[in-house]
């Protein structure tokens, strides 16, 4: 097992990100890597909530863990620090023994010249996931959430 860490400036403040953390249908907007579709299927966004998504590949010739092109996860919030920080525990629906097991991810939000410096740090990630594959996951997924909150999509309110 491994952690990987990604850190990306967002030009929003830190309220309108925390909010699109713990937001179901933010999340199925943005924390989907390029070349795949997201699906919510549950999504509890308070400390002890639960959530479950599917992440589906657009190719036909990507390779899911759950199934034939499609990553499915669920967990729980296990602390959230408003505006501060959310963390989440969470695993692949699998039968593979290589990639069972909890993970941690942990978002850390800091101010920073008017804008949010967000970090992502994955702990207990499954060998059989090459951390290049994370972390480039996590930065399009920031990028994501950049484009996300900074065109006001959400909870600017």
């Amino acid at each position: 097992m491994y952690s990987t860490q990604v850190t990306r400036r967002i030009d929003a403040p830190r309220p309108v990100v925390y909010r699109a953390l713990l937001d179901g249908d933010a999340i199925a907007a943005w924390r989907v890597p390029d070349g795949m579709t997201s699906r919510v299927h549950e999504f509890d966004g308070r400390e002890g909530g639960a959530f479950r998504i599917s992440l589906t590949y657009d190719e036909p010739t990507a390779t899911g863990k759950t199934s034939a092109h499609t990553d499915t996860y669920h967990g729980r919030f296990v602390k959230l620090v408003r505006d501060e920080q959310v963390v989440e525990v969470f695993q692949f629906e699998t039968d593979d023994p290589e990639l069972n097991g909890e993970m941690t991810m942990t978002t850390t939000l800091a101010d920073a010249d008017g804008a949010t410096d967000v970090t992502v740090l994955h702990e207990g990630m499954p060998d059989s996931v090459p951390a290049a594959d994370n972390e480039l996951g996590t930065r399009m997924a920031l990028d994501n959430l950049a484009r996300f909150v900074e065109r006001g999509e959400r909870g600017t309110g």
